[in-house]
């Protein structure tokens, strides 16, 4: 109900655009649509492999590794791999949905997300040539701390 209710407000707000200013609406479309076409692989990569993954594993193992009976070793497990991964949130996000659907658990999901925007493994070189190793690593060692304890009170907010 609330995706309707909000692809009703933007279409109504597009209408408006168009009807105030033709020329700028069109051209905000096509740079929207030339902005889609080159997040579109990204995209497209993640949730292909998104659904090789559910379809692989089961909502009983699933559960087993990364819900809430897994406690700290699934938290872990999701907060390294959020840290060594480099997923956009949009896609994150929506990932992160189906995964509590299948079985994840509140706090592992939230590591997992927190890591996932806090640290970089990945781009840590050019983290390091920009801001030096002293600070790159204490950015990422904290970031990854501080995402236990985000886990740690979104599983208790979510347990009430």
């Amino acid at each position: 109900m609330m995706t309707t209710i909000l692809y009703v407000i933007t279409g109504f707000l597009l209408l408006l655009s168009y009807v105030k200013d033709k020329k700028n609406t069109k051209t905000a479309l096509k740079k929207a649509w030339k902005a889609f076409e080159n997040i579109l692989p990204e995209f497209m990569t993640v949730l292909i492999f998104a659904g090789i993954l559910l379809g692989i594993l089961s909502p009983e193992t699933i559960s087993r590794y990364i819900g809430e009976s897994s406690g700290f070793f699934g938290t872990l497990l999701t907060a390294l791999i959020g840290a060594i991964t480099l997923i956009p949130g949009f896609i994150a996000f929506p990932m992160a949905a189906l995964l509590l659907k299948e079985g994840a658990g509140y706090m592992q999901i939230g590591a997992f997300i927190s890591t996932l925007m806090m640290v970089g493994v990945i781009t840590i070189i050019v983290e390091i040539r920009y801001f030096g190793k002293k600070v790159t690593f204490l950015r990422n060692g904290l970031a990854f701390l501080l995402s236990f304890l985000i886990a740690f009170i979104l599983g208790g907010v979510m347990k009430l």
